[in-house]
């Protein structure tokens, strides 16, 4: 079996059975600029801290699986350069190669599975891009979420995705995808989709309640916990479609593709609200680190 590289702290947390959050690394590589992405890695980290779990940062350095990093390697990731963009397909080529590269909601996904650790945090899942019928262009992570056993905690999948095929995905996939404390799915930086929320939960204790009824039952599978971005916080939905309008009209103009097309759009996104969808961006992830550390302490109870 693979190695895991355990950080200090998460070896300590492992020894005394605390609860354990995983947090992908993408978000630090792709998703920011620098110094936001480590600010906002570390404030992140600290929330879940605050909220009686331990983080666990994933990431491969070298072709080694680090299940947690110090606040050195932090901030070291946050400013490398040709970074991999790791998802089920290429986390094994990074570690037979002994490259460096940073973990999707996918592959962060794999690396908790292994890891023994039952919650993850991100911002938004990957999903079906609009257009797909003509790309083919479907996140890795809808899959991902259908046959590994972690709960996701996100605020729903990223705007700049066909919403509506992503979550009709997700259902053929048998992934439960709640919404907490709103009948309506959450997209990304607005709490308001238009598209109702197949389940409602309110706590963390019964989304706890609700996973551990699940492995009794045998059922196999990631849950999606759908956490609408803070009110304080939220963009309006109609501001934000006109953005992601003109992102993708210069995506498509520039040929981006692949992977490159979602970091592409939230980087226009960003510009194009005056760093506006940072701050937004920034807001929603702690606060599904915060959630996510309240279910990972109420599945020990």
């Amino acid at each position: 079996m693979i190695d895991l590289v355990f950080s200090q702290e998460v070896a300590d947390a492992r020894a005394e059975n605390k609860p354990l959050v995983a947090l992908e690394s993408t978000i630090i590589t792709h998703g920011m600029p620098y110094p936001r992405n480590v600010e906002t890695a570390r404030l992140v980290e600290e929330d879940i801290r605050a909220g009686g779990a331990v983080p666990a940062t994933m990431a491969v350095v070298n072709g080694e699986v680090r299940i947690g990093l110090c606040d050195n390697e932090l901030n070291e990731l946050g400013q490398q350069k040709d970074v991999m963009k790791l998802s089920r397909a290429d986390l094994a080529y990074c570690v037979a190669a002994g490259k460096t590269g940073a973990t999707t909601v996918a592959a962060t996904m794999m690396l908790a599975e292994l890891a023994g650790i039952s919650v993850f945090a991100t911002g938004g899942i990957g999903g079906v891009h609009r257009g797909a019928d003509q790309s083919f262009d479907i996140s890795a992570d809808l899959e991902e979420l259908g046959r590994t056993d972690v709960i996701v905690v996100c605020a729903g999948a990223k705007a700049i995705l066909d919403l509506n095929k992503t979550f009709e995905v997700l259902e053929t996939n048998g992934v439960p995808v709640i919404s907490v404390g709103s009948d309506e799915l959450p997209a990304f930086w607005s709490r308001e989709s238009g598209l109702y929320a197949p389940l409602r939960m309110d706590t963390a204790q019964e989304i706890a309640s609700h996973a551990k009824i699940r492995a009794e039952m045998g059922i196999e599978g990631g849950t999606l916990i759908a956490n609408p971005v803070p009110n304080s916080a939220a963009l309006l939905a109609n501001e934000v479609d006109l953005w992601i309008n003109s992102a993708l009209e210069k995506a498509n103009t520039a040929g981006i593709t692949g992977k490159e097309v979602t970091p592409f759009l939230l980087g226009e996104i960003v510009e194009q609200s005056g760093g506006r969808s940072l701050e937004t961006n920034i807001a929603l992830v702690r606060n599904n680190a915060r959630l996510a550390a309240e279910i990972a302490v109420a599945l020990r109870s």
